[in-house]
């Protein structure tokens, strides 16, 4: 359930970052509420999953596939093109995320 309560920590925090473009600094009432929801339910479920994943763990995942969601989603939606440098650093970051995940000793298996 932990990892569950993460993955939708992740996604709220990618549309919470994703509607902070589209509110166009605050100007747009609809995509600043979803700012202010998306991030309030990303910490409280972050907030609850380091109750029992460690901290560095838990927040190397969030930040990780954070920055990967919302790279994929400003590529799909908002035409952000990446060159070659950015994607080999997004593919560090995805490696660092599975080794983590499968390989780490710091948290249960």
């Amino acid at each position: 359930m932990d990892y569950l309560y993460l993955f939708v920590a992740i996604l709220s925090e990618v549309v919470a970052t994703a509607s902070l473009k589209a509110s166009e600094g605050f100007s747009k009432l609809y995509p600043s509420i979803v700012v202010v929801i998306g991030y309030l339910l990303s910490f409280i479920l972050l907030s609850l999953v380091l109750q029992t994943i460690p901290m560095g763990i838990a927040y190397s995942c969030w930040a990780g596939l954070g920055i990967i969601f919302i790279t994929i989603v400003g590529y799909l939606f908002y035409d952000q093109k990446l060159d070659s440098l950015a994607i080999i650093g997004i593919t560090f970051i995805i490696i660092g995320v599975v080794l983590i995940n499968v390989f780490s000793r710091a948290i249960k298996h």
